[in-house]
């Protein structure tokens, strides 16, 4: 096994190697000392451990749980870590947690018949659904981890307060994110997966090669948070095929804040979000964040074949200084490319800002709807315009989904239980995808330790191919 994880990872190396020297960056990496050894026997668990949680197996998270730098955990198929109370994994090593697709595994917290059911139901208040309560803290990574990697595996209920954190990243007595990775010569892959809830991001990125592709994130965030992803700088890699429904603030964001190398690059392709951006108003009362896509302070990548149905605001290129009343800083445009992603709206306060007011984003005419249908002659980016022909238009036709929906609801489901976004061969989206660019690959291939499948952009638009292809949820 160790044989195994020092071929990933020399050719791991090579490839940061060579994306460094492509940035004009010094990168210099020792090959880790992994130490996977015995199984974790089954029951409580706190303090310091390594080794392997067994398949079918349930472990309760009973006090902080730390794993130390050069070890690493291993969750196999059908593993169950339920945490008791407001605990944390400090990972100064490494974590595995590989579910598949029959026997996922679980990082959840303990049940509780009265407290921890899932109250999917639309219209509920979010300040009595236990989504957000913050019942257990996260799995918190340190500049030394190496790798965490999740592969069909649930991730909820999560965000409690860290009391004193001894990693980066997370301060003391703030909040925790359910995922953190703070690495930027390290690995995060996260896969196939289930995000559910969470008090701010669900995922926090400051720094790391990075894989996010065909999970499905809910109800992400309660005062703030982005449903798949606050990407921070240091950070390179795709984020893909990813069904983001209710997201705080916005499905995906990547800034460039933190000023660690290298810069923040990041296609986001093949995604569809929908009602983001609503909760944020409701709960933090923050007019001018959320939606779907927002890239900004000095950010780079790509953003194609993306599907927002619903959303508070359509793709946001950031290039003001504040917008009602955010301290905003401007995205590397002259890095971004984007175009063919999908926007539907039921109010006129949607279909107004596919593309936003008083931001950069530059209507492309492989956009749907086409931008010259309903945009006037004299448009300039960023304006005010009127969209009002587009409300209730272009139907994306998923298989089951409630369009359009009641005026007033649109921040109401947040869930993805119960429907299905799978697309209709009768949908608009269907062939409209763009396939000539490459995903970036700086993440080896492998079934454990990196990427099962970088799936290459999809002629559909949206998380769900009609081939069969994509999100597998």
């Amino acid at each position: 096994m160790k044989n195994k994880i020092s071929i990933i990872f020399a050719a791991l190396i090579v490839q940061l190697a060579f994306y460094s020297c492509t940035k004009q960056e010094v990168t210099s990496i020792s090959s880790p000392v992994f130490s996977v050894s015995q199984s974790v026997k089954p029951g409580n668990i706190s303090g310091t451990i390594k080794g392997t949680l067994q398949s079918d197996s349930i472990y309760w998270v009973t006090g902080d749980v730390t794993i130390n730098k050069g070890d690493t955990v291993t969750a196999q198929p059908g593993a169950k870590i339920y945490f008791t109370g407001n605990y944390n994994f400090f990972i100064h090593g490494n974590l595995l947690s590989i579910g598949t697709q029959n026997k996922p595994v679980w990082f959840t917290a303990a049940p509780n018949k009265t407290l921890l059911v899932k109250k999917d139901i639309p219209g509920q208040d979010p300040t009595t659904d236990p989504a957000y309560r913050g019942w257990w803290g996260g799995l918190l990574g340190d500049t030394t981890t190496q790798f965490m990697i999740f592969k069909w595996t649930h991730i909820e209920f999560g965000g409690g307060t860290v009391g004193t954190s001894p990693v980066f990243g997370i301060k003391n007595a703030s909040t925790a994110y359910m995922i953190s990775f703070v690495n930027p010569k390290g690995m995060l892959v996260l896969e196939d997966s289930w995000l559910y809830g969470g008090v701010d991001d669900p995922i926090r990125i400051q720094g790391g090669m990075i894989h996010i592709m065909r999970n499905t994130s809910e109800k992400g965030g309660y005062t703030g948070g982005e449903g798949i992803g606050n990407i921070k700088a240091g950070t390179v890699g795709n984020v893909a095929y990813n069904l983001i429904i209710g997201p705080n603030t916005n499905g995906v964001k990547p800034s460039n804040n933190g000023g660690r190398n290298p810069q923040t690059n990041i296609y986001a392709y093949n995604n569809t979000i929908l009602n983001g951006g609503y909760r944020r108003l409701r709960v933090g009362n923050s007019l001018g964040r959320g939606g779907s896509i927002n890239y900004e302070e000095g950010s780079e990548g790509l953003i194609y074949n993306n599907l927002f149905v619903n959303c508070m605001f359509g793709l946001r290129i950031v290039g003001t200084a504040n917008y009602l009343g955010n301290a905003l800083i401007v995205a590397d445009t002259a890095h971004i490319s984007y175009g063919y992603n999908f926007n539907y709206g039921d109010s006129a306060a949607t279909v107004n800002q596919f593309y936003p007011v008083n931001f950069l984003t530059k209507p492309q005419p492989t956009d749907i709807p086409t931008p010259s249908s309903y945009l006037p002659a004299s448009y300039t980016v960023g304006s005010v315009y009127d969209g009002s022909v587009n409300i209730q238009k272009n139907n994306p036709q998923f298989v089951y989904y409630p369009l359009p929906q009641a005026s007033g609801t649109l921040a109401d489901i947040s869930f993805a239980t119960g429907w299905d976004f799978r697309l209709k061969p009768t949908s608009p989206c269907v062939g409209k995808g763009f396939i000539n660019f490459t995903p970036l690959s700086q993440i080896p291939v492998d079934p454990i330790y990196g990427a099962t499948e970088v799936t290459p952009p999809g002629s559909d638009i949206g998380c769900y191919q009609l081939n069969g292809s994509g999100n597998k949820h």
